[in-house]
């Protein structure tokens, strides 16, 4: 099971409604835990990955639950308007993580606004439990908007990019 495998396991839990969903395979234990208040359901996904040769407690680190963000990082964010053009794409984070521009700190960004970009070219990467994770884009088209900051904080779902399809 890769990255992307999990990423989409993670949305299926979420728009499911299920509240705790538990995968064992032979080297790998997934755990994806949702709120059972549906108003915060999306924003309190959290996710825990571990191997099992590794003795990792079980239990999430308060640092990787959504309450445990300043509340000065996440308003920035709140206040971004998202263009209501019928035209544009949202491209939203599948997971809660840190939002990064770029791959490593003296590499160059992935992605500008103005860029080109073809569907499944990598536009960030968010870091979530020590693993990178890289976000592609789902459609061909130019980056019209960033949403984020590099190094910020985001939530289950939150707007990341925005692109004008070709």
């Amino acid at each position: 099971m890769n990255i992307k495998d999990i990423q989409n396991l993670i949305k299926f839990v979420a728009k499911s409604g299920a509240q705790e969903v538990k995968l064992e395979m032979e080297d790998i234990k997934i755990t994806i835990k949702t709120s059972s208040d549906v108003q915060f359901q999306e924003a309190n996904l959290v996710q825990q990955i571990q191997t099992l040769p590794t003795a990792i407690p079980t239990a999430v680190p308060a640092a990787a639950t959504p309450a445990a963000v300043p509340e000065s990082a996440v308003a920035p964010q709140a206040a971004t308007e998202v263009p209501e053009d019928d035209n544009l794409i949202t491209i939203k984070s599948p997971i809660i993580g840190t939002f990064y521009r770029k791959s490593a700190p003296d590499k160059p960004v992935f992605v500008e606004v103005g860029d080109t970009v073809k569907e499944g070219d990598v536009l960030c990467v968010i870091e979530a439990m020590k693993l990178f994770n890289e976000i592609e884009s789902e459609v061909s088209g130019t980056i019209v908007k960033i949403l984020v900051d590099d190094a910020s904080p985001v939530e289950f779902d939150q707007p990341l990019f925005v692109i004008q399809p070709s």
